[in-house]
């Protein structure tokens, strides 16, 4: 690699670095402002404070603003070399644009597959101590406040339960069908209530009757007390919508297929969790793209003109991803297009400003 190459590498990752610490050392100020009151009222001690919260916690949201502070901290630079007259002088040296751009990839690189396997397989198990030091010094305990939940837990198996209690781990008025093949019921459990139990990886139904159908009638088994598996377990109805941020590629994906074959109604919120571990990464190249052609030309106003431009059009871009995972939560759109969205739309504002760019 030629010097120049290793020179905007080095201000590149450089900046970049000094903008995440930046921000991060921000955002903990605040957040220790924020959440000051829970940790002394519910007495969280120290340690757990910083390593089981802060630590996990600087990971999670330096990720989240990562591609973002890629445009910043692009523009930084070079509106600094710009306005140095280091621009004019590389591309004077015969050196072409597109050449230029070549130190920026692959910094852009770097950082993306940084953040693809930060969101996928490092922040993922980090969440979960993160979430659980939350869940007990920071959030109230977790209320199931759905009602009359009906799912099917395997094909042909049903489960319905009038409501859910997550802390005794009751499922009331619980009750399980089986059909056939050929979509006939087979059997039918009905039951005032369901304990699940943790010990024994099982469900205690009591007060339970249950109606089998077959070729000689209908017969009926009353009892006050059986254990039952049916591929679902309490953790199932106790857990909170972000759990999915604990799970990593491969569990995200299996945790998808399980909830698509319960019938859950939250499916879009999962695809999107999933797409944006992609789409989010790759958004690093065209912020990377766009932050060089509108920095590496004078204009009046100098480097605040720039850096202006540069948190406007972040702002726009965070307004897109926002419009378009409400419009695929919404049924408006599929989560994959939502989420590439704002991706698809500034590539082409990226390309024009590359093409209109001084070389």
């Amino acid at each position: 690699m030629r010097k120049l190459d290793l020179y905007i590498i080095k201000k590149f990752l450089g900046t970049y670095i000094y903008a995440i610490l930046l921000i991060m050392g921000i955002v903990v100020v605040f957040d220790v402002a924020e959440k000051i009151d829970d940790f002394i009222e519910k007495e969280a001690p120290l340690r757990a404070i910083v390593f089981d919260y802060y630590v996990n916690f600087v990971p999670y949201f330096a990720n989240l603003f990562s591609a973002l502070l890629t445009f910043i901290a692009v523009i930084f630079f070079t509106s600094k070399m710009a306005y140095s007259s280091e621009i004019i002088a590389i591309l004077s040296s015969g050196v072409s644009f597109r050449r230029l751009m070549l130190p920026y990839m692959l910094s852009a690189l770097l950082i993306a597959l940084f953040s693809f396997a930060l969101s996928n397989f490092v922040i993922p198990p980090a969440n979960r101590t993160r979430l659980d030091f939350e869940n007990t010094y920071v959030r109230r305990h977790y209320a199931n406040t759905e009602r009359n939940i009906h799912r099917q837990v395997r094909p042909g198996i049903y489960i319905y339960m009038r409501a859910f209690s997550v802390q005794s781990q009751i499922a009331y008025n619980f009750a399980i069908e089986q059909f056939s093949p050929e979509g006939e019921l087979v059997s039918k459990l009905i039951s005032d209530q369901a304990r699940w139990d943790s010990t024994k990886n099982k469900w205690d139904v009591t007060n339970y009757f249950i109606r089998t159908y077959g070729p000689e009638g209908e017969t009926i088994e009353r009892g006050l007390s059986i254990d039952t598996s049916i591929y679902v377990t309490g953790k199932d109805f106790s857990q909170r919508m972000n759990v999915i941020e604990t799970m990593d590629m491969f569990e995200l994906d299996q945790h998808i297929a399980d909830q698509r074959l319960q019938g859950a109604d939250n499916i879009e919120y999962l695809l999107i969790e999933k797409y944006s571990r992609v789409a989010n990464p790759f958004s690093t190249f065209i912020l990377t793209l766009i932050g060089v052609a509108l920095s590496s030309r004078k204009v009046r106003g100098g480097i605040g003109l720039h850096i202006g431009l540069g948190v406007g059009l972040s702002f726009t871009y965070i307004l897109f991803m926002r419009f378009s995972t409400e419009f695929a939560a919404s049924g408006m759109f599929g989560p994959l297009l939502a989420v590439w969205i704002p991706n698809i739309i500034f590539a082409f504002v990226a390309l024009g400003l590359y093409h209109t760019a001084p070389k």
